[in-house]
């Protein structure tokens, strides 16, 4: 049993598909693993996502360390996101996420159109 900002996880697993799973939180990570965005740079290279969906996502992963949110002082407002240190720790993670993504292409060319 692990417990983790007053929740209880059953194993590490479960709190890493927590603070890390989902539909948008990964390709949010691997977007910013490349170099530091705005809002919306990084809303153009998502364009199903709605704004208050990557709002809430971004959120969630500055919450858990994961990312950086640094507003300039400036007119208008001017906000970059980026991997923290830790955030940086998952780039290997996503990129044999990635490779795995080709290899079952590959493997399952008939299924993937």
């Amino acid at each position: 049993m692990i417990k983790y900002k007053n929740t209880e996880y059953q194993c590490s697993m479960e709190l890493t598909l927590n603070i890390i799973g989902g539909k948008w939180k990964p390709i949010i990570l691997w977007y910013l693993s490349s170099n530091t965005l705005r809002f919306g740079e990084l809303k153009k290279k998502m364009p199903k996502i709605t704004q208050k969906m990557l709002a809430q996502q971004l959120k969630s992963l500055e919450e858990n360390g994961l990312v950086n949110r640094f507003v300039y002082n400036e007119i208008p407002p001017r906000v970059e996101y980026s991997l923290t240190y830790i955030g940086k720790t998952l780039i290997p993670i996503l990129e044999n996420l990635s490779e795995w993504a080709h290899e079952y292409i590959n493997t399952n060319k008939s299924q993937c159109l």
